[in-house]
């Protein structure tokens, strides 16, 4: 590649080390000012990152117009309105479609009938495996707090049950909401990648399925050998909650003469409806010439399509034909959006990251830097994702953040989507790695499940720690082949 140079703009801040050694320094001292401004401030992650792309921006030449725009109309465009539309524009709405899918699937009792039915086909003395497969079917439409929240209290009972420790059951389940959320679509993680590298999700999905069905055994193998070298008990004020709580729900479902059983079979045709659609349009172009059939299925397997089908599908199967009114499925879709908004920002002011960089030509001189370092792209991925992670906590920004700077590195290149999908893996590998005391997951593991800090981080660390290696294993193993 010919050295990079800033472009020419005008009414920005000069560079104080001219060209590529510049830009180098403008990027280093960003990405250590978000971390202090995330670690040491407490900043919001979204305040943060749109704060530091900003300063990056003018740091690295960009003008005022160039940055913002201008009131008046004119031909000047704005990096960073340009950056956070364009990956909300792909985001937003499958991340507001999945939420609201995964929050009637909770609210219906869906995880209840998985759990229950699982750990009757598995038998008492195989409950972590049926804990394990509750958390990685229950966790593709949920997010990881609420899989905890609604399936904590089955955890609590099949543990209390054995008078075994309690990480033997919560240790597999653990492993398979946060191999989903790390992943596999319509999660916030796997989904801004996409968006920002311009990946299928038929890949993604694909890839995330290859990729996280390996890792999560590896996981699962770890879980059974932590769970049975340390004992802890189950909480018992939890229990004590937990059943509380039950009491209240079955209760109040008594009163409703109307509402029939969820079954099994309606739980898995919802979560499967829309990963089939997506894998099916995305390969229609393989298995199928144009005709008029191909546009048929690359329509109903659009994401926004698929996934509101879904939502339908979850709207009459679990609410309207078990006797919920309207205003019940209006208020919990409406409910469920709430904790949304943070999300949103934050992969927003991602796109706004990855955009100013790209368009002050600091992304460029990275990709020239990284190419000279030999690496493969895959490796380099991994590895800047797992910093930011273990630095600063939050996996979805070092997602967004780690897609900004690799963007570059494979944008222009000979890449097919199969081997993009595969970086997007590396990268949410490295976004779980090591989970500890700067994420919350790790504290809302250590107080749900009653596991001391010390037993959490032999535990619940090191079971993140083997499941982003081993992802990111088969995600390099495989990049080899495509």
């Amino acid at each position: 590649m010919t050295p990079t140079a800033p472009p020419p703009h005008t009414g920005g801040l000069l560079l104080l080390i001219p060209g590529t050694p510049g830009l180098l320094t403008v990027a280093a001292l960003g990405i250590a000012l978000l971390l202090v401004l995330i670690i040491k401030v407490r900043l919001q992650p979204f305040v943060a990152l749109l704060a530091v792309s900003i300063g990056v921006g003018l740091a690295a030449g960009l003008s005022v117009t160039e940055l913002f725009g201008t009131v008046q109309k004119s031909a000047a465009t704005s990096v960073i309105e340009n950056g956070m539309g364009g990956i909300l524009g792909h985001v937003a709405i499958i991340i507001g479609l999945g939420t609201m899918l995964g929050a009637i699937l909770e609210v219906s009792g869906g995880a209840e009938v998985l759990s229950s039915r699982l750990l009757g086909l598995f038998g008492e003395k195989r409950a972590p495996l049926a804990m394990g497969l509750t958390g990685l079917i229950f966790g593709i439409p949920v997010f990881f707090d609420v899989g905890i929240f609604v399936l904590a209290p089955i955890v609590y009972a099949a543990a209390n049950r054995s008078g075994k420790s309690i990480l033997l059951y919560c240790m597999p389940l653990l492993a398979g909401l946060s191999m989903t959320h790390a992943f596999l679509p319509p999660h916030p993680g796997p989904v801004a990648a996409a968006g920002l590298l311009h990946v299928s999700l038929g890949w993604v999905i694909l890839m995330g399925v290859v990729v996280g069905l390996p890792a999560v055994l590896a996981a699962w193998a770890y879980a059974a050998w932590i769970g049975r070298r340390i004992f802890v008990e189950v909480p018992q004020d939890m229990l004590e909650a937990a059943e509380e709580a039950r009491a209240k729900v079955a209760a109040e479902r008594s009163g409703a003469a109307s509402e029939a059983p969820v079954a099994l079979s309606t739980v898995l045709f919802i979560i499967g409806t829309p990963l089939v659609l997506i894998l099916a349009a995305t390969f229609s172009s393989i298995a199928l010439d144009e005709s008029t059939l191909r546009s048929v299925v690359e329509f109903f397997g659009s994401p926004f399509v698929a996934l509101t089908i879904a939502l339908v599908l979850a709207y009459y199967l679990l609410g309207i034909r078990r006797g919920w009114s309207r205003k019940s499925l209006e208020q919990v879709s409406t409910s469920s959006l709430k904790p949304v908004g943070n999300i949103l920002l934050v992969v927003g002011a991602g796109g706004v990251f990855g955009a100013v960089l790209k368009a002050s030509g600091v992304a460029q001189a990275l990709s020239d830097t990284f190419n000279d370092v030999g690496l493969p792209v895959i490796v380099l991925a991994y590895l800047i994702s797992l910093v930011l992670r273990v630095a600063q906590g939050s996996a979805t920004v070092a997602i967004v953040t780690t897609a900004g700077i690799v963007l570059p590195l494979v944008e222009g290149g000979d890449h097919s989507q199969a081997f993009l999908a595969l970086v997007i893996m590396a990268i949410s590998a490295g976004s779980i790695f090591a989970s500890h005391v700067n994420d919350g997951g790790f504290w809302i593991v250590a107080k749900y499940f009653g596991i001391s800090e010390r037993d959490t981080l032999k535990s619940w660390t090191v079971l993140e720690s083997v499941l982003s290696l081993a992802g990111f294993a088969v995600a390099a193993a495989l990049s080899l082949a495509v």
